[in-house]
């Protein structure tokens, strides 16, 4: 099911998500959004409505301090927030010692990151991606967009991927988020 698209556009990260919730060859199309704000990030899941709902009402994002890089953080101390909102709201997965949760986009600070089951972080060099089954096609989409308005290229890349996945469904969410000043950074500290 899903397809999160994420895209960087200079100070701006724009995410859209589809509404498909699906469930062997059921679908329903969901009136919970799978894009949300949560603090200063903007986040984009699939893998479980309910990961998604913890992460957009029980995440506790941790407060960033200003001379902490941006990719640490992600690594260190927001999966640590998400590992344990996950273990607290029964989500996360454990099996041969190996803990898993979901996937999802965080887009924070002008920036886009990806966070796999594995709570492993990543960042595109292209800056954009997408995540679920609806994916390959989203982002042959973006690669052929370059050049178009943002919120353009997020929807197009939604459509692409629904009219070739059948766990891709309209109704889509887009949002973004402007990149926090770093002089809010610095009064903040």
């Amino acid at each position: 099911m899903t397809c999160i698209v994420g895209l960087v556009d200079g100070d701006r990260v724009w995410m859209g998500g589809d509404s498909a919730g699906v469930n062997g060859l059921d679908i329903t199309v969901r009136a919970d959004t799978k894009v949300f704000r949560n603090g200063d990030s903007l986040i984009g899941f699939t893998s479980s409505f309910r990961m998604g709902q913890l992460l957009h009402y029980r995440l506790e994002v941790p407060p960033r301090e200003h001379d902490t890089d941006l990719f640490r953080y992600m690594v260190v101390d927001f999966v640590d927030a998400v590992r344990n909102c996950l273990k607290d709201g029964g989500y996360a997965h454990r099996s041969n010692d190996v803990e898993t949760g979901g996937t999802f986009m965080v887009g924070l600070e002008g920036r886009l990151f990806t966070v796999q089951s594995d709570y492993q972080v990543g960042e595109a060099v292209r800056g954009y991606h997408a995540i679920g089954c609806g994916s390959d096609y989203a982002l042959g989409s973006l690669a052929s967009t370059i050049g178009q308005p943002p919120e353009e290229r997020v929807l197009k890349a939604l459509e692409c991927a629904e009219l070739f996945n059948g766990g891709v469904r309209a109704p889509f969410t887009i949002q973004s988020s402007l990149r926090r000043p770093q002089l809010a950074l610095t009064e903040a500290a």
